[in-house]
C-alpha cells in the first residue's frame, strides 16, 4: 500500500487536473442527457394530450351532420364520374317547401356543392325509405328579378324555369318546372318573391293541355334586396339571390320500395353512386342558360379524406362500418409525412433510448359514431416516433452548445496540459536527471533551463532551480577540491610515517618480539589509507592476503595480548586442537580488536569478555560476548555502517564510528560474516570464517 502511495504522489496533480476536466465533460454530457430526458417526457405528455384531442376532434367532426354525410357517402373505389350525383342525407327527408328548414338542412350537412362563382346545388335522398323514393334537389343562384309563368299558358319559355334530368339503370327521367309566382304575397319592386316550380314532363313541353306531374313538388324564393345595393339601382335588373327546392319522384326507386318483391326493398339503393342528376336553370327566352350542372365544374365538399390533415406524421386513422357479420373497413388514412428530418440520426437513436414512462405502450383510441343507418368505429393509432423526431431537431440545436462547451473544456485542458503540466513535467525530468547524474557519477553539470525560464510562476521556479543547481555545482567543485587536498594530506602524512616505521621494524624485527606485530599492523594501516580520498573508500578498496591460519592459536594469542591493547579479563573458551581457517592474520586481528574495544566500552565493571570457538566441517564460528546493556532493536541493523556511533561528538574524542565498519568490510573480503545479537544479559558478536584444507 505504501509503495502504491509513493508511486501515486508524483502524478497526483496531473491526475487531479485531468480528472477534474473529465468530470466537467461528463457533467456537461449528463446535464444535456437529463435535459433531453425531461424534454422527451414533456413532449410525450404533450403528444398524448394532442392525440386525445385529435381523436375527440375527429369524433366530433363525424358526429356533425356534415361528418355523418361523409360517413354515409364514402368515396368510391374508382374515379368519380363527372356530374351531380345524389347523396344520402343524415336526415329522414327534406321539408322541401320550407325555405329555412331546407337551407338549414343542406348547410349543416354540407350537401351543397359550388358551381361557378355564384351557384350552389345539392342532390340528395333521405335515409328513411318510407318517406318515398324521392330525390331532392336544392340550390341557389344570383338572378335578376324572376319572371313568372302565367297559369294556363302553354308556352313555358317565357319565364324562369328549371330543367332536371335523372339517369339510372338505363332509364332517364326529365322534368321542366317553370316558376309561378304566388299571388298571395305582397307586391312591389323590392318585395321578396315566392312561387312554385310546377313540374311537367320535358317531353310534353309545348303541347296543348299538358298536365303537371302529380308528385313533382318545388318552390323558389328570391331575396328582396339586391346583392350589391347602390343608389339608383334598377330593381328589375340587379342581381338578387334566388333559392329553390325540388322533390323528384323516381318511379324505379318507388318500385324498389313498394313493389311486390320484398327482397328488393333495399335503402339506400345499392347503385346510388351511379345515379346522375343534371340541373339546368333557364332564363326567359330560347336557350338562355343561367346554370348548367353538366357544364360547370363542382367544387368538392367535405369527405372522409379531409380528415387526413388533422393527423400528425405517423398517425393512422381507420374507419370501419359495424355490421352483424363483422366490421368492414371503410377508409384508411395516414398522417402526412413530416418535413425532412433535420436532426442527426445518432441523436434520434439516442433520444429513443432515453427512458420515459409508458413510452413503449402503443397509443390507440376507438370512437363509435352512431348514424341512422348503422354505427362506425373510428380507430386512431398514434406513432411516438414523431416525438423523437421533433425532439431530435431541438437536440441538434442543443448539440452545438454542448459541443461548444466541450470544445472550450478541451481547449482549457490543452492550455493547462501544454502550458503548465508539460513544463512542470519537463522541469521534474531535468531535475531528476541532474539527481541521477550526481548520484551515479558525481557530476553536477547544470542542465539547460533557458526554454523554461520566464516571468510567470513556472518561469520563476525554473530560474530559482537554475540558481540552486549553479550553487550545487559550485559546492561539488569545492568538495572535489577539498577531497583532492585531503588526498594530498594523506599522501604527505603516510610518506612521513612510513620512514620511522621502517626504522622500528629494523629495531624490533627479531623473532618472537611481540612489538613487531603491532609495528607491522601500523604499517598495513598506513598502506590501506595511503593516498585515498576518504577512509571508507580506503577500507573498501583494500586487497587482503588470505591464507590458512590456526584459529585456535590465533584466538589464544589475542586473548593473552589483549591487555596490551587496554582490554582486560578476556577469556578464550576453545578446544585444544588446531582449527584451520582462511583469513588474513593482521586484518583478522584488527577485526577482533575492534570488537573487543566495543565490548570493553559497554561491559559491566568486574565482568569478563568471553571468546568462544565452535567449528564444523565447512566453517568456524567465533562468539565474542560481554555482559552489559543490549543494543536497541531500531539501531542493531545500522551499527556496521560507516560513521555510526552512539556517543555525542564522537569525532572530537577520536571515535569516528568506523571500527565495526572496518570489521564487516575485512570479514567480507576474507569470505566471512559478522553479526550482532542481543543476549539476555548482554551482547554477542558472531564471526564466521571458512575452514581451510585439512
Amino acid at each position: 500500500m505504501a509503495a502504491r502511495r509513493l508511486w501515486f504522489v508524483p502524478y497526483r496533480l496531473r491526475i487531479l487536473l485531468r480528472a477534474a476536466f473529465l468530470l466537467l465533460a461528463l457533467a456537461t454530457l449528463g446535464l444535456a442527457l437529463s435535459v433531453l430526458q425531461q424534454e422527451k417526457q414533456l413532449s410525450y405528455t404533450n403528444y398524448q394530450a394532442s392525440f386525445r384531442k385529435t381523436g375527440e376532434q375527429i369524433s366530433a367532426t363525424l358526429r356533425h351532420p356534415a361528418g355523418q354525410l361523409a360517413l354515409l357517402n364514402p368515396p368510391s373505389a374508382g374515379a368519380a364520374a363527372p356530374g351531380l350525383r345524389p347523396l344520402l342525407l343524415p336526415f329522414p327527408a327534406l321539408d322541401f317547401d320550407d325555405q329555412q328548414k331546407v337551407q338549414q338542412a343542406v348547410a349543416m350537412s354540407g350537401c351543397m356543392r359550388q358551381f361557378g362563382p355564384s351557384a350552389n346545388l345539392c342532390a340528395a335522398i333521405g335515409n328513411n325509405p318510407w318517406a318515398g323514393g324521392f330525390i331532392y334537389v336544392a340550390g341557389s343562384v344570383d338572378l335578376a328579378r324572376l319572371v313568372s309563368h302565367r297559369s294556363g299558358d302553354e308556352v313555358l319559355n317565357q319565364s324562369h324555369r328549371v330543367r332536371v334530368t335523372v339517369s339510372l339503370r338505363g332509364r332517364t327521367y326529365q322534368w321542366i318546372a317553370p316558376f309561378e309566382e304566388d299571388s298571395r304575397q305582397s307586391t312591389g319592386p323590392y318585395a321578396p318573391l315566392r312561387g312554385r316550380l310546377t313540374g311537367f314532363n320535358a317531353a310534353d313541353e309545348g303541347r296543348k293541355h299538358t298536365r303537371p306531374v302529380k308528385d313533382f313538388r318545388g318552390w323558389m324564393w328570391q331575396n328582396a334586396q339586391c346583392n350589391e345595393p347602390a343608389a339608383g339601382a334598377n330593381p328589375d335588373t340587379c342581381l338578387r339571390n334566388a333559392f329553390f327546392s325540388v322533390r323528384l319522384p323516381v318511379s324505379v326507386l318507388q318500385e324498389d320500395l313498394f313493389g311486390d318483391d320484398s327482397a328488393r326493398r333495399i335503402w339506400p339503393p345499392a347503385d346510388l353512386d351511379k345515379i346522375r342528376v343534371s340541373v339546368v336553370l333557364l332564363a326567359p327566352g330560347e336557350g338562355a342558360v343561367v346554370l348548367d350542372s353538366d357544364k360547370s365544374s363542382a367544387a368538392s365538399g367535405f369527405s372522409l379524406a379531409d380528415l387526413a390533415p388533422m393527423l400528425l406524421p405517423g398517425e393512422t386513422l381507420r374507419i370501419d362500418k359495424v355490421a352483424a357479420t363483422g366490421a368492414a373497413s371503410l377508409i384508411k388514412l395516414a398522417g402526412a409525412s413530416g418535413t425532412e428530418d433535420a436532426s442527426q440520426h445518432f441523436l434520434t437513436a439516442l433520444i429513443r433510448r432515453l427512458p420515459v414512462d409508458t413510452y413503449d405502450t402503443p397509443l390507440a383510441a376507438t370512437h363509435r359514431i352512431a348514424t341512422p343507418l348503422g354505427s362506425y368505429d373510428v380507430v386512431l393509432a398514434g406513432d411516438v416516433r414523431s416525438v423523437s423526431q421533433s425532439l431530435g431537431v431541438v437536440a441538434s440545436r442543443m448539440a452545438w452548445f454542448v459541443g461548444a462547451m466541450l470544445l472550450a473544456l478541451m481547449l482549457a485542458w490543452l492550455v493547462i496540459e501544454i502550458g503548465i503540466i508539460s513544463r512542470i513535467k519537463e522541469l521534474i525530468e531535468r531535475a531528476d536527471s541532474v539527481a541521477r547524474t550526481v548520484k551515479e557519477r558525481g557530476d553536477a553539470s547544470q542542465p539547460n533551463l533557458s526554454d523554461l525560464r520566464g516571468e510567470d510562476e513556472l518561469g520563476v521556479l525554473a530560474t530559482c532551480l537554475h540558481d540552486l543547481l549553479r550553487r550545487v555545482r559550485e559546492d561539488v567543485e569545492r568538495e572535489a577540491i577539498r577531497a583532492e587536498q585531503e588526498r594530498d594530506m594523506w599522501h604527505a602524512v603516510g610518506h612521513e610515517i612510513m620512514s620511522p616505521l621502517q626504522s622500528l621494524i629494523a629495531l624490533h624485527g627479531t623473532d618472537g618480539n611481540q612489538s613487531a606485530r603491532y609495528v607491522l599492523r601500523m604499517q598495513q594501516a598506513i598502506r590501506v589509507l595511503y593516498g585515498r580520498a576518504s577512509p571508507s573508500e580506503a577500507f573498501q578498496s583494500t586487497v587482503l592476503q588470505v591464507s590458512e591460519i590456526d584459529l585456535t592459536a590465533f584466538l589464544r594469542n589475542v586473548a593473552a595480548n589483549a591487555p596490551c591493547a587496554g582490554v582486560t579479563d578476556v577469556v578464550f573458551h576453545g578446544a585444544p586442537q588446531a582449527v584451520l581457517v582462511r583469513a588474513d592474520e593482521y586484518s583478522l586481528e584488527d577485526v577482533v580488536t575492534h570488537v573487543l574495544v566495543n565490548a570493553q566500552r559497554y561491559r559491566l565493571p568486574g565482568t569478563s569478555i568471553d571468546i568462544t570457538l565452535e567449528a564444523s566441517e565447512t566453517s568456524a564460528g567465533v562468539t565474542i560476548a560481554n555482559r552489559g546493556p543490549t543494543i536497541a532493536d531500531d539501531v542493531i541493523g545500522t551499527i556496521f555502517e560507516y560513521g555510526v556511533s552512539d556517543q555525542e561528538e564522537a569525532g572530537a574524542h577520536g571515535n569516528r564510528g568506523q571500527g565495526l565498519f572496518v570489521a564487516r568490510t575485512y570479514m567480507a573480503k576474507m569470505g566471512g560474516t559478522i553479526v550482532a545479537k542481543n543476549l539476555d544479559d548482554g551482547v554477542a558478536f558472531v564471526l564466521t570464517l571458512q575452514r581451510g584444507a585439512a
